[in-house]
């Protein structure tokens, strides 16, 4: 075997190797393969092999999943990555940059959320329909259903 196939041999991991260190069940793995988060490789016998960068592909699905973000937008930030090499810290970079806008918007409306929350609460009314300090009027219905202020909307005065 030449140099570079035993280099790229030894660097292939099973999937309960993956799963050991990832913490992902076995089938968790095989779901995201579905999904075309992990691409293994198959060995002669038809077992699938992971690269070990496949570990931190699957830590950052499950860190964006935990924040909220779909397979789908997983999928398409995984699918910038470079195909059966490590991507190095420029790949993940350009993936940092492209998740920071959407991360800061979630950080912007969690910290609205909190805040009315905190309003409403000692407030007491609990009712978004009579609080005339968040949508007097109903005003914020005309940009459309559900949660508008927490959503960033506000009633222009």
């Amino acid at each position: 075997m030449p140099d570079s196939a035993l280099a790229v041999a030894n660097q292939l991991m099973t999937i309960g190797d993956l799963a050991e260190r990832t913490g992902l069940a076995v089938s968790a793995i095989r779901f995201y393969e579905t999904k075309g988060l992990v691409t293994p490789a198959r060995n002669a016998g038809g077992q699938r092999r992971y690269l070990r960068s496949d570990i931190r592909r699957l830590s950052f699905v499950q860190i964006a999943q935990q924040l909220g973000f779909s397979i789908e937008d997983i999928r398409i930030a995984l699918a910038t990555l470079p195909a059966g090499r490590t991507p190095t810290q420029k790949d993940w970079e350009k993936i940092s940059r492209n998740f920071h806008g959407k991360l800061e918007e979630r950080i912007q409306r969690m910290t609205r959320l909190r805040d009315y929350l905190e309003g409403c609460i000692g407030c007491g009314c609990l009712s978004m329909k009579k609080c005339a300090l968040v949508n007097p009027a109903d005003g914020l219905r005309k940009y459309g259903a559900g949660p508008r202020s927490v959503l960033g909307d506000k009633l222009k005065r």
